[in-house]
Order: C-alpha cells, then sequence, then structure tokens
C-alpha cells in the first residue's frame, strides 16, 4: 500500500518522463503499482486505494449448513457436510467450511433449547451407571439424586448379573429402596427397544418387583437425564481412581478404596447442596420432606448473576427467574420468610424461602417446560404404525407391555394387528382395553379374549352395603310348625 506522498511522487515521475517503467525505475517500485495509480487518478478516483469488501466463498451455502446442522441437532460434521454443499455450489477449501461448520454449530448451541433445573424429590431417584477406568476395571456408580449420597464399587465386567448384584448391594447400603432407578441405556438391563420405548430385561424386572422400585432409563443423548451421574462417573475417575492408576486391576483392592473414598465424600460438605450426604441420607430414609433445621442466615439486597438455567444462588439455595434476565446482575434479599429478587429497584420475582440445597422454581418462568416430559412414542416399523393407528389404547397397551418386561414384543403386536383382518377394529380396541387392565400382553392373551366373546365378566371393586325399606308383614312363630300343632 503507497501512502499519499508516495502515489504523488508517481504521478509527478511518470508526468514527466511519459513511461510506466522509467517512472517505477525513479520511485523504486514495480510499472504494474504506476499503472495502477495514474488510472485511479485518470478515471476520477482518490488517491487512496479502497479496500474491497471480503466475502467468504461459504456465505453461498451459509443456508444449507444452518439446516443440515439443525436438522441434526448439531452432531453432523464438515466431512459428511462437504459433498452436499459442492453440490449446492461452494468452491472453497474444506478448511473454509469447517470454520463455517463451526460458527453454525455455536450458534445453534446458542439457541437450541432453555434448560430447566432438575428438582430432585427425596426418596425419588436412584441414578447409576458404568464407565471403564484403567487397569481393565469398570466402575459402577449410583447417587441418590436429592441427598447426594455417592456409591462406588469396581468389576472386571458389566454383565448383568454383576449389575444387579451392584445395585443390590447400593440399595442395601442406602439402607431404603427409592421410587425410581433411573440407568442408560445399558444393553445389560433392557431386552429391546420398540417404538423408542425400553424393555427391560425379565431378570431386571423380577429384581425391581423384589425390592419394590419402577425401572427407568434415560432418553437417548438427553443430558438433562442423566448429567447427574455423569458427573459423578467424571470426578469419581479424578479424585479416586486417577491417583491410585488403576491399581494394577485388582478388584478387591479397588473396592477397599471405593469403600473408604465413599465415607470421606459421603462425609464432608457437598459443595453443590451445601449439606453432608450422610447426614441427608439419614432424612431421606424417612422418605420425608421437611425443611432442614440449619436455615440459611440471609442479608439484604445482595449482587448476584443469573446463569443460563435461569436461577440465582441465595443462601445455599437456588431461585429461578425469568428467561429474559439470564446474564444480568440483579438484586436478591430475604424479606418476611420470602426471598425477592430485584433489578433497579423493580421487583421481577418472590419464592418462598427454602432451606440449604433446595430449589424453588416458578413454572411462568418456563413457559415451554410446565409439565414433566413425556418419552414419545416413534414409529418406526410398518408394524408398529399399524397398531398404534388402533388408538390411545394401543398406546397405552404398548406403553404398559414395554414396562412390564414383555419379551419378544414387536411380535406379538405383529401377532395383535393381524388379528383385525378376521375379528374387526372395534371388538379388537376392546380387547386391548380389558388385556391392559387385567395385564395380559401377549398375543394369545388378546386372542383368549376376543374368543370369550362381550358375555365375560367385568369384576369391579366391593361396593357399599345395600340399604332397601321392606314393609312389615305378619310373620307365623317357628311354634306354628310343630309336629304337635300340625296335627
Amino acid at each position: 500500500m503507497k501512502n499519499t506522498r508516495e502515489q504523488l511522487d508517481i504521478l509527478n515521475a511518470y508526468r514527466e518522463l511519459g513511461s510506466y517503467r522509467a517512472a517505477a525505475r525513479l520511485c523504486r517500485t514495480t510499472d504494474k503499482t504506476v499503472k495502477r495509480v495514474v488510472q485511479r487518478v485518470e478515471a476520477g478516483g482518490p488517491h487512496e486505494r479502497r479496500p474491497r469488501r471480503l466475502v467468504s466463498n461459504t456465505e453461498s451455502v451459509k443456508t444449507v449448513i444452518e439446516k443440515k446442522v439443525k436438522d441434526t441437532d448439531g452432531m453432523i460434521s464438515a466431512k459428511r457436510l462437504l459433498p452436499v454443499v459442492r453440490a449446492a455450489g461452494y468452491g472453497g477449501s474444506a478448511r473454509n467450511l469447517r470454520r463455517a461448520v463451526a460458527e453454525a454449530k455455536a450458534r445453534w448451541r446458542r439457541q437450541r433449547r432453555l434448560y430447566r433445573p432438575w428438582v430432585p424429590v427425596p426418596g425419588q431417584h436412584l441414578v447409576i451407571d458404568w464407565t471403564p477406568v484403567k487397569g481393565g476395571l469398570q466402575m459402577f456408580c449410583a447417587v441418590l439424586a436429592w441427598s447426594r449420597y455417592r456409591f462406588v464399587r469396581f468389576a472386571r465386567d458389566e454383565r448383568r448379573e454383576t449389575t444387579l448384584r451392584l445395585l443390590a448391594e447400593c440399595v442395601e447400603e442406602l439402607g431404603g429402596v427409592p421410587a425410581v432407578v433411573l440407568s442408560d441405556r445399558m444393553g445389560c438391563l433392557r431386552a429391546g427397544i420398540v417404538a423408542n420405548q425400553v424393555v427391560p430385561h425379565p431378570e431386571y424386572v423380577r429384581l425391581a418387583a423384589h425390592y419394590g422400585f419402577r425401572p427407568d432409563f434415560c432418553e437417548s443423548g438427553d443430558p438433562e437425564s442423566k448429567g447427574v451421574v455423569e458427573h459423578l462417573a467424571g470426578y469419581g475417575q479424578r479424585d479416586l481412581v486417577a491417583p491410585e492408576e488403576g491399581w494394577d486391576g485388582d478388584v478387591g483392592r479397588a473396592n477397599r478404596a471405593a469403600g473408604l473414598w465413599g465415607l470421606e465424600v459421603n462425609g464432608r460438605v457437598h459443595s453443590e447442596i451445601q449439606a453432608v450426604p450422610a447426614e441427608r441420607l439419614e432424612e431421606e430414609r424417612q422418605v420425608l420432606r421437611p425443611l432442614p433445621s440449619l436455615r440459611a442466615v440471609l442479608r439484604r439486597a445482595e449482587q448476584r448473576k443469573v446463569d443460563r438455567l435461569q436461577t440465582v444462588r441465595f443462601g445455599s439455595a437456588r431461585y429461578s427467574v425469568p428467561s429474559a434476565y439470564v446474564g444480568h446482575r440483579i438484586e436478591v434479599g430475604a424479606d418476611d420468610g420470602a426471598v425477592v429478587i430485584t433489578e433497579n429497584q423493580r421487583e421481577i420475582a418472590r419464592h418462598p424461602l427454602v432451606g440449604p440445597g433446595e430449589v424453588s422454581i416458578l413454572d411462568e418462568h418456563y413457559p415451554t417446560h410446565t409439565r414433566q416430559p413425556a418419552r414419545p412414542v416413534r414409529v418406526r416399523t410398518a408394524t408398529e404404525r399399524s397398531f398404534l393407528e388402533l388408538g390411545a389404547t394401543a398406546e397405552a397397551f404398548l406403553r404398559a407391555a414395554a414396562a412390564a418386561g414383555t419379551t419378544r414384543l414387536a411380535s406379538e403386536l405383529s401377532e395383535i394387528v393381524a388379528l383385525e383382518a378376521s375379528w374387526g377394529r372395534q371388538p379388537l380396541v376392546a380387547a386391548l382395553e380389558r388385556a391392559l387392565r387385567f395385564r395380559r400382553f401377549t398375543a394369545d392373551g388378546v386372542r383368549a379374549i376376543l374368543d370369550a366373546g362381550a358375555g365375560v365378566p367385568n369384576p369391579v371393586a366391593e361396593g357399599s352395603r345395600l340399604e332397601m325399606g321392606l314393609p312389615d308383614v305378619p310373620v307365623r312363630p317357628l311354634s306354628a310348625y310343630a309336629l304337635e300343632a300340625i296335627r
């Protein structure tokens, strides 16, 4: 780039010598530079060269990139996207495409979804998972969602027998049974997946029935339903496994170390709930929900920053705010048993006071998550589509059959759908309702109900005693029927 003085020197030299090359030799530059300066001035342009507007070669396929990133929920890679944009007219390099895809994914993650924090209930959820560690060992992790009581053991495999044994050992150590055991979609605990509904293995169902809990499975690729145990697995690897370097694959040494580590971490204050998990476990064993005896000492008008979960932390508890205030600095204070959240002296939220480690959530702050999310039924085969076309009764039958651990559920559904051709839709739907009521989840059970017809009894619960007012009639005494009276 030549400055204004240098360009004037070039113009004067050219006007004096009349040659691009001679002027370039005099000004110690190239003849092409002299030619560009002279032509710019003769065309009436300024002495300064205006920089050109640089347009990325990915602008023409920006819409294609954003659509693919959105359709794949940010999972597609630039390598797999390159043939698509080539067909759309992209002629740039793979490096530029990688940058454009990374920017599109970052934008998509910022606007993808709003996360609502999970509000645990005492005695409700126990979350379990497996993770590999050094030395060829597998680490079994479990955590109670409310008390944050942690249980870790090691094994050489992740077989069903090992998982069920460690789960039973965990329940015995807890001294009680949670209402729900939430796990990943482990191959050792499931018998199959039908229409996105996980069918638990019969042995797992028997164990659940023995202990009295309900087996549940995380949604595939969903961080909201298994983030607690994933965090525990990472913490155990960093704090327990890494210093010992795998115990040389000795399961006994690893489990002894895991027991001592559990006593250590469960006996000190948890950074999130500001309470000791072992003490909270004593409360959780009673399956009650009173406020903790230790109350937070709160001060007025403390500055807090709203996090991405739309909550602020105050007195070791969390309180929700509207989504418009994410990233803002607001004031939080206690006033007559309530927590008041304000910004610039204007009240934006008011919550009842909760104890340390508790969460207060207002549904109006999360308008799209007011209800508990239900796992959808996703049709993948023609048989599933035909069965679900029978209506809401068919969907309820499918969910109940999957939860009961029905084996060969896909083939059972196929046989049930075939019954419509010979019996008709209405009788089949009525038979499904009766099968759902009496928990007969096989095609033979539905066929037996159809064969029985409509005249079968419908048992109901025992009702109240029938009271009827009867008229008074003359009654003869028993003595009138004696043999002496007859004679």
